[in-house]
């Protein structure tokens, strides 16, 4: 069976062309005009050892809202896409997860309904040029086109770098252990029969 989709799209603010392997290796092929996001999308798929390839161009000229949104939307499409009927899987995945000084917790479940609850503050409003404020923006766009519940936690950290790396991370590792198929598990794992 294979879990992957390829998507592309088209808005007067983004272009945008994405691949997901769920059962890669954790290679990433990233190309979407910011840096730093450039730098947690490798990291997400490294750790999640999901196989990505995104490429993306976006109205910089006004700032990277809309692109790091629209690439939430396309990941959390292709995540959903490539869970397909969700036969077998493990379905809930967590991890608290330490960068440096910093410990992040990532709880999902993939579930159907979207729920997002964010209790992560940045110590600073940028990273460089990135805008902390579009971390929390992402995984919005992710959580709401998977139709996941993502709780993400910050439990300490001082280093606005580190905190954003240690919720790509751990997200990863979470949704790798929820996409996992548990081969004890028949059919979908709910007792309603459907997800």
């Amino acid at each position: 069976m294979l879990r992957q989709h390829a998507l592309t799209r088209k808005t007067g603010e983004t272009e945008i062309a994405l691949s997901l392997n769920l059962d890669g290796t954790g290679q990433a092929k990233v190309s979407t005009g910011i840096g730093f996001l450039d730098h947690m999308l490798h990291l997400f798929a490294k750790h999640g050892l999901f196989d990505l390839e995104v490429t993306a161009k976006g109205d910089l000229h006004v700032d990277d809202h809309h692109t790091a949104e629209d690439v939430g939307i396309c990941l959390g499409t292709a995540i959903r896409q490539a869970v397909g009927d969700k036969q077998g899987l493990t379905r809930y995945g967590s991890m608290t997860l330490p960068m440096e000084e910093t410990l992040v917790t990532s709880a999902l479940d993939l579930s159907g309904r979207t729920k997002f609850v964010y209790a992560v503050k940045f110590p600073t409003e940028k990273i460089g040029t990135f805008d902390t404020e579009l971390v929390e923006e992402f995984w919005y766009a992710v959580t709401a086109n998977t139709m996941m519940n993502l709780h993400l936690v910050l439990h300490h950290g001082t280093n606005s770098h580190h905190i954003s790396e240690a919720t790509f991370k751990a997200t990863a590792r979470a949704l790798r252990q929820a996409v996992t198929i548990d081969p004890r598990q028949t059919g979908v794992p709910s007792s309603k029969g459907t997800l």
